[in-house]
């Protein structure tokens, strides 16, 4: 029954990585979990990763045999596995899924497109990139607006509890700085953030595959290899248009 996890550290790698310690954090039992650093620099694209994740991304965890992809969808799936306030099984679930769905479908494609257009792609031109990066930082900001509204209400995004949700947007809201997203207008969502980030769940999940001295603020050397890394998935000639 062990537990297979291929990811790497990126906002959707943090999430399961996070998940798991979480989960050793209220007390489960976890079976045998193995850990996959997944170079994005290549290796989503081998044949030996697209048989466990055709769509070539990270991350993916592999369960008894079982390929689950989408980061959202193995923290359901774990949470689901094994129970506890993370992911509510009663009716309070519904709290929790459909803000699950809003990070995958708006904080994720959002903030990952405007940090792709603030420090990735070199294909065009500053003029070229004017309107995505006014546009996605327009929208980026709105969804911190969504988000300090839910806060207004209570600690964690879906209600007292953390959960999931905030997990799977903490990833991506963390990273702001680097996305140049300023939540700083936000007092509500700078302290969510800080309140999270003291978790020691949270502090474990976020070192994997990085040196304990860069957990929250990368190396000049690091950034070097991360812009290389991301400018080369950016780049339109690196897309495909079949697998």
């Amino acid at each position: 029954m062990s537990l297979d996890i291929y990811t790497g550290a990126t906002p959707n790698g943090w999430k399961v990585t996070i998940m798991v310690e979480e989960l050793i954090e209220a007390g489960v039992d976890l079976p045998e979990v193995n850990m996959h650093a997944v170079n994005l620099g290549g290796d989503q694209f081998t044949p030996e990763y697209m048989a466990i994740n055709p769509n070539q991304k990270l991350p993916t965890l592999v369960h008894d045999g079982r390929p689950i992809i989408e980061s959202c969808a193995i923290l359901q799936y774990l949470g689901e596995l094994f129970p506890t306030s993370l992911f509510p099984t009663d009716d309070r679930r519904w709290d929790v899924i459909p803000w699950l769905y809003w990070q995958a479908a708006n904080i994720g494609p959002i903030f990952g497109n405007k940090l792709s257009y603030t420090r990735y792609i070199t294909d065009a031109t500053d003029e070229q990139k004017r309107h995505p990066i006014e546009r996605f930082g327009k929208e980026a900001l709105r969804l911190v607006g969504v988000l300090d509204h839910q806060l207004e209400k209570h600690d964690y995004l879906c209600g007292d509890d953390y959960t999931v949700a905030d997990i799977s947007t903490w990833c991506w809201i963390r990273s702001y700085k680097w996305a140049k997203v300023d939540i700083t207008t936000k007092p509500r969502v700078v302290d969510w953030v800080h309140r999270i980030r003291a978790r020691p769940g949270v502090e474990r999940g976020i070192s994997f595959g990085v040196p304990k001295d860069e957990i929250d603020k990368f190396s000049k050397e690091r950034r070097a290899q991360y812009m290389k890394n991301g400018g080369g998935i950016a780049d339109n000639s690196s897309l495909k248009s079949d697998i």
